[in-house]
């Protein structure tokens, strides 16, 4: 017979109340507080089953009653059990007590890992229900299990595209299909533990996988294997008869097995992978791993059940998921089934003369292949030394650069090498360097691509201040290793529009190389201005960066960003504003570039001070108080420049969570927009180690306290936790004091409200404060239009950037995706298929007879493409090129075609006013 439900607890509260912590009442302390009463026996024979303490059980018995007692209760009825596994869940985790692994806690609720993540979310009801220690837990689960689930799936594919079903009767019996997944799968689960220290790494997980494929299809008997892995494996062998397993194993030496890569360029060209990089995997980490283990290559198959009591040692250390049961298809490792579905449907190859009028969904591992390929077709002309253009751009400097920037490269690639053995795993340091190189590639590239229009911009041929500056340099570099790291960083649970972090992710390239996020944003813009080749990816990347660093990183206490406001405040006119208002409702013009931001404001033009010139190895912002006592400070661009882009982006994002709260008082928003801003431009000290959302949520909490609207803060961040881009933290665990944290709630109470309260009040009054102007919201500098461009003349003829993903082929990129769908559909650099389909195209390109008309552009822009034609032979009035008298009728209209996008392209990532009527058509 179960025990009685507790008075609701107010016994033991009393007691713990009436409980001195000194011994000043003269009374000794009773020899221990009376024990929480449960009056539930499933939860009692639960928390058995956890073994979990008693701390551990009554913690999570508090939890589940304030559940119960909170609004919706009945749905936690209704999952009693389920509830009270993520109350011990929670419970175990904030008090560091974990006595089960996850997937015990799943199988003794009987609930999948899909299904208890969003339990959990739907818990959390209240802000402080889940902490941000649990969600860190909970975030590291996810990613993953996203991971193993993704590599799981690709893993019994790629093995059904390898071995036959039904092998020949000559086969040992012990080597059937169910064996030879179970010692794979088990032997890479242990070797990815043993080797990755950060096990959400696809890229590296998948490399590593290719290497355990490799090692065992080379001990696999010829007549086990289809094509082409069964000839892979019969030239290793010399022969294409079947041996005995025993024979095949005993015939087989270590170094035949370690160093023949002919099944290992097989895989790798089945699965676009880079050789050099896999066969680096498989010499620096899966080799060693095999000795770690004891297991001799040519010793053949491992026993299976060594492998596996090896990798439960690592399972319940960890603490986390059991992959093998992937074997075993376990329900608590199902996805859900919308997630199920979209792996299934994998992209196949298409011949050439199939019409691509179905795009299927990705794979995480197909996506994160093709994603890399991308950056290789960039940077396949690229080197890891300076060209000879920039050689001669160094020896036109007063103060050549040239030994500096090499000496710069060398030890930060030494520095970053360390670091990321230290965060993937010591044996992945060369895969580290493999990464710099090719982040050191991108840097040379970007930076003679800056350089160059800086001096068609300037007419200058001398950047001494510039090149000779190091924290441009650091910023280049940084920025171009940045767009590597993301490249190889795509996580497995992206493919659903998600950005899941790694530890690798930004702003971790910051900490290596001990860069202020404040001084990296300068660099962002002109980055992307610079390589028109980045793909559409890497540029919402790196402006999801560039909005990070906005929102709080560049507002961290020893951020320069502070000595730049204090100084602003010193110039003339212009106290207490390091933007002022009346500009927000201008047109941001992206005319500057990155000289103008790391120079500033020495290239500002206000007259020059009188101080002491810059050393070229000096940070200019950091400079302004050189100048003479006389000389005013001028005002920095990088700042002002800072401050606008902050403006716009707060303003879309309240304008986001306004719509989504208050559609029905449309009179507000201005009213929290003026408040929101007034404590940007005045009270900036806010924002010191905060977040901007923070300021967001308080201002409008506040504008509806006083205008007598009802919305509580639990409505506010209930509302915040479902725009894109957001993090639990930033409403859970809000700076108070030094080293003091709390919720926002508090933070509103103890700290906003005291700093403003004056301020909210005067919107309560008849004489409200004058309302801040609505800035001006351009399209964003960096991304393309999604809709093709249509070429007149009724014909029905697009030019469109090539979408990824890409599936690729002998070094050209072929579509697998592309807008319109069409029925003629061509791919600059694709095969070109059957002569049917471009003598239709030829036809119709023919026929056209046209000019196209752009809009007017402002005299500071670049001179607008003012048509398109398609009927003069031998000349496109775009960029006037000439064309070979020998080439076809439709090869010159696809090269002028290409021509076309590519300054259409340009011209739009270099046009200073993005509201132009063109633009928004």
């Amino acid at each position: 017979m179960p025990p009685k439900p507790p008075r609701r607890g107010g016994a033991a509260a009393r007691s713990q109340r009436d409980s001195p912590e000194s011994g000043s009442s003269g009374t000794p302390p009773p020899p221990a507080a009376p024990r929480l009463e449960i009056g539930e026996t499933d939860f009692l024979v639960l928390c058995d089953v956890l073994k979990v303490s008693n701390n551990v059980k009554e913690k999570a018995w508090k939890t589940y009653q304030s559940l119960s007692s909170a609004d919706g209760s009945l749905a936690y009825d209704k999952k009693k059990k389920e509830t009270w596994g993520v109350c011990i869940f929670i419970a175990s985790i904030d008090l560091d007590e974990m006595t089960f692994t996850f997937t015990e806690l799943l199988k003794s609720i009987s609930i999948s890992v899909c299904i208890f993540f969003q339990f959990l979310k739907e818990v959390d009801v209240n802000m402080d229900t889940v902490s941000t220690k649990v969600d860190s837990t909970v975030s590291r689960l996810k990613k993953k299990y996203d991971v193993l689930l993704a590599l799981y799936h690709k893993f019994e594919r790629t093995c059904g595209l390898i071995y036959v079903e039904q092998p020949s009767s000559e086969i040992s019996a012990e080597l059937n299909s169910v064996l030879v997944l179970k010692n794979y799968w088990i032997t890479f689960l242990l070797a990815k533990g043993k080797v990755l220290q950060m096990e959400d790494d696809l890229v590296i997980s998948f490399q590593l996988l290719l290497c355990v494929l490799d090692y065992f299809i080379k001990l696999s008997p010829p007549a086990m294997l289809k094509e082409p892995y069964k000839s892979a494996v019969s030239a290793v062998n010399g022969s294409t008869r079947t041996p005995r397993r025993g024979q095949n194993r005993n015939t087989r030496t270590s170094k035949q097995i370690d160093t023949d890569t002919k099944v290992i360029e097989v895989l790798c060209k089945e699965h676009d992978c880079n050789l050099d990089e896999v066969k680096n995997v498989y010499f620096t980490s899966f080799i060693p791993f095999l000795n770690s283990i004891g297991v001799v290559a040519s010793n053949g198959l491992p026993e299976v059940e060594v492998l596996s009591r090896q990798y439960e040692e690592l399972y319940l250390k960890s603490k986390d998921i059991d992959a093998r049961l992937f074997l075993d298809r376990d329900a608590t490792l199902q996805p859900d089934l919308i997630a199920c579905s979209q792996l299934e449907r994998t992209p196949r190859k298409n011949s050439p003369e199939e019409e691509l009028n179905i795009m299927l969904p990705q794979t995480p591992v197909r996506a994160a292949m093709n994603t890399i390929q991308q950056l290789m077709v960039i940077l396949n002309s690229a080197t890891d030394k300076p060209s000879d253009t920039l050689i001669s751009y160094f020896n036109n400097c007063t103060v050549n650069p040239k030994e500096s920037i090499l000496k710069r490269v060398e030890n930060l690639g030494h520095v970053f090498k360390k670091k990321f053995a230290e965060a993937v795993g010591q044996g992945c340091a060369e895969i580290g360097s493999q990464r710099y190189k090719l982040g050191v590639r991108l840097y040379y590239r970007v930076m003679e691509s800056m350089l160059k229009s800086e001096e068609e911009r300037l007419s200058v041929h001398n950047f001494s201040k510039l090149l000779n500056d190091n924290i441009f340099h650091t910023s280049l570099l940084a920025c171009a290793v940045e767009v590597v790291m993301a490249t190889y960083g795509r996580n497995a649970s992206q493919n659903d529009g998600t950005t899941a972090e790694t530890d690798l992710s930004f702003p971790w390239i910051l900490n290596v190389f001990d860069l202020k996020a404040f001084d990296f944003y300068k660099v962002i813009e002109s980055f992307i201005k610079a390589e028109p080749s980045l793909t559409r990816d890497m540029i919402k990347h790196l402006e999801r960066c560039e909005h990070r660093i906005m929102e709080s990183l560049a507002w961290q206490s020893d951020s320069p960003l502070f000595d730049l406001i204090k100084q602003s405040k010193e110039r003339e006119g212009q106290a207490d504003q390091p933007e002022p208002a009346s500009t927000l409702n201008l047109p941001l013009q992206h005319n500057h570039t990155a000289a103008d931001l790391y120079l500033s404001p020495v290239r500002s033009p206000k007259k020059k001070a009188s101080g002491p010139p810059l050393n070229a190895t000096s940070t200019p912002d950091a400079q302004v108080t050189v100048t003479s006592q006389t000389q005013k400070p001028q005002k920095s661009t990088s700042l002002s420049l800072f401050y606008k882009k902050v403006y716009r982006l707060a303003y879309l994002r309240l304008h986001t969570l306004f719509y989504r709260l208050l559609s029905e008082h449309p009179d507000l928003e201005p009213l929290i927009w003026t408040l929101f801003q007034h404590t940007l431009q005045n009270e900036y000290e806010l924002m010191r180690d905060r977040h901007l959302d923070q300021i967001m949520m308080c201002s409008m909490y506040g504008i509806c306290k006083v205008k007598n609207v009802d919305l509580r803060f639990k409505i506010i961040v209930s509302a915040y936790k479902e725009l894109p881009n957001t993090n639990q933290e930033t409403f859970k665990r809000v700076l108070i004091r030094e080293e003091q944290y709390d919720s926002i709630i508090v933070f509103y109470n103890l700290v906003f409200m005291q700093k403003l309260k004056t301020n909210i009040l005067q919107y309560a009054s008849n004489r409200p404060p004058t309302l801040s102007p609505i800035p001006h919201i351009p399209r964003s500098p960096y991304q393309f239009s999604n809709s093709p461009r249509r070429v007149p003349a009724g014909n029905n003829i697009y030019i469109s950037p090539l979408k990824s993903p890409y599936k690729f082929s002998d070094g050209f990129q072929s579509p697998t995706k592309m807008t319109p769908r069409s029925r003629i559909l061509v791919s600059i650099g694709e095969s070109f298929g059957t002569s049917e389909k471009f003598q239709k195209i030829n036809q119709m390109v023919c026929n056209s007879d046209c000019q196209l008309k752009r809009s007017a552009e402002v005299s500071t822009a670049p001179k607008p493409l003012k048509r398109l034609r398609f009927d003069i032979e031998g000349q496109d009035e775009a960029d006037g090129s000439k064309h070979l008298p020998q080439e076809s009728k439709f090869q010159q209209k696809l090269a002028e075609m290409t021509s076309t996008r590519t300054r259409m392209q340009k011209q739009k990532l270099n046009d200073g006013n993005d509201t132009s009527a063109s633009e928004e058509k």
